[in-house]
This record gives C-alpha cells, structure tokens and sequence, in this order.
C-alpha cells in the first residue's frame, strides 16, 4: 500500500484536540488513527464526509463506489460511499440519469459536491478522484453491481463535465480507502484474504435494505 505524499504526524504520546465537524457530520464515527498521527472519520454505505481540518477519511468498499471530492485551493474535500439499487439498476434500456435507482447515485454525489461547495469550495477547482466497484457480492455477480456502480459515476461525471484526476475501479477484490481531504494523497489496500466476509455481509444488508425501500418521492434532486 503506497504511502506517497503522507505526512505523518509525531504529538509527543497524546493526540491534539479532534477537530470540530462541519455542520452535518457530527453523527459520523471518528476516531484517532495512532498509526498515521491524524484524525479520521470513517464512512459506511449510504454515508459521506467533508473536512477543512486535513483530516482523513477512511471506508471499506466491494461493489459500492467512493467519489473523493476536493477543492485543492481552498482546502476542503470528502469522500462518499453509495450502492444503486440492484432491482432498478438492472432495467435494461434505460439512461442510469434518469433511473430510480440513480437516484440513490445522484443524492450521494449532489450532496458531496454541495456540501464541499458550502464549505468554501468552487466548481471549477474541483479533483475527482474514484474508487470501488468490484465485483463482490456472491449470489448477485450475474447483474454485477459493481459495474452498474462504475457505470452510473462515470456516466454522471461525464454529464457534469467534472474531470476525474485518478480512478481505481472494478476488479475482484475489496478495497481499503484512506482519503486525505486536505493534500489529496490516498491509500489503497486491495483485501485480498477469503476470509474476511465483512465487507460482503455488510453491503448485502445494505442492498437488501435499499432494494426493499421506493425510491420514489424519498429523494430530493438539487
């Protein structure tokens, strides 16, 4: 796992202080990473995270995707971590933009990309930077929803006319995603191991739970 562009942090035996959440994220799960010497926030399905305080931000993806979204000028970035509904996603014949399912897609990246606007960010200086999508999730490889996953990110990107700087997607493997929201560096961990069901049992459950949701009339565009 590269470490290129870290910087990490010596306090001396006792963290500094945790950082304030930006209005919005104080219910996200953070913690002090001893390792690296830096804050960081991890992130499950259906969940995201910006910072102005150069923390990291930390998730587990299989067949979901991340979006790293930052402003390298002003400082501030996040991650996302969203799954489309596997029954709606599998509509054949049917533009990904105007789906139910991308619903789901178009909330995780608006949300993102607002909320790091919100917080001092510009359009224009916007990096992308793109993770996930493997093919993963036993007993649904038929419909690969991971690449119904890398399908609809690219597909919108493309629409937005937002450049994407590094992409590592699809694959048959888990991946553990460090994400710096202030430099932009980001560390990748391929979980190759056949023994860790975590990742599978956790995004199956999410999977479930959005497919037994409509989507209709729950999501508001913007």
């Amino acid at each position: 796992m590269s470490t290129a562009g870290l910087k990490p942090t010596d306090h001396g035996g006792d963290p500094p202080p945790v950082p304030q959440a930006l209005n919005g994220f104080e219910h996200i799960n953070r913690y002090w990473d001893k390792r690296l010497g830096v804050h960081a926030a991890k992130i499950l399905p259906g969940q995201l995270y910006v910072s102005k305080a150069g923390e990291m931000v930390v998730t587990v993806l299989g067949s979901c995707v991340s979006a790293c979204v930052r402003d390298p000028i002003n400082g501030v970035g996040g991650m996302n971590h969203f799954m489309l509904p596997v029954q709606h996603a599998e509509r054949a014949g049917i533009n990904p933009e105007l789906s139910d399912a991308a619903r789901y897609g178009n909330w995780a990246m608006e949300f993102l990309i607002n909320e790091v606007l919100k917080n001092g960010g510009i359009r224009k200086n916007l990096e992308v930077k793109l993770f996930g999508g493997g093919k993963v999730l036993a007993g649904m490889n038929k419909m690969d929803v991971g690449q119904k996953n890398i399908d609809f990110i690219l597909h919108y990107l493309d629409q937005e006319n937002i450049k994407i700087a590094v992409q590592d997607l699809g694959g048959e493997f888990p991946r553990k995603v460090l994400y710096f929201s202030d430099t932009g560096s980001v560390k990748v961990r391929k979980l190759k191991t056949t023994r860790n069901t975590v990742v599978f049992d956790r995004e199956n459950d999410y999977a479930k739970s959005i497919n037994q949701k409509s989507t209709q009339g729950e999501i508001e565009l913007f």
